[in-house]
């Protein structure tokens, strides 16, 4: 299962955004975030790619899930719209923004070139 943040593990983990106005990550490794919503079909498709990406890329990448409908600050800091809306998120640069149920490939790709980081 891939962790859910809340606006308190997500500030500990990815952006204190209370207390930072630039962006700074608060992670060790990077990691992809899945802003979506229970009743989203394009996003119950995502989710078993994304559970075998973690399984994959584990120790390498972490991937969490943001809950839009309970999380709404954190969908309105990042001007989510649509979902699934994913963030990738690199150690030493800005975060990317993806929209839409993605391939597999597609994600494989954002992870070599945005998180700079290889399959094992």
């Amino acid at each position: 299962m891939l962790e859910h943040l809340t606006k308190e593990t997500f500030k500990q983990k990815v952006f204190n955004f209370e207390q930072n106005k630039e962006w700074k990550f608060e992670g060790d490794i990077p990691c992809m975030i899945d802003f979506y919503a229970d009743w989203c079909q394009p996003c119950k498709i995502v989710a078993p790619v994304l559970e075998e990406l973690a399984a994959e890329y584990k120790g390498k990448i972490n991937i969490y899930k943001v809950n839009t409908e309970q999380e709404q600050e954190l969908a309105a800091l990042f001007g989510i719209k649509s979902i699934p809306s994913l963030l990738f998120v690199p150690n030493d640069a800005q975060p990317q923004m993806a929209m839409g149920a993605l391939p597999k490939d597609s994600f494989e790709k954002a992870i070599s070139e945005v998180l700079k980081v290889e399959k094992n």
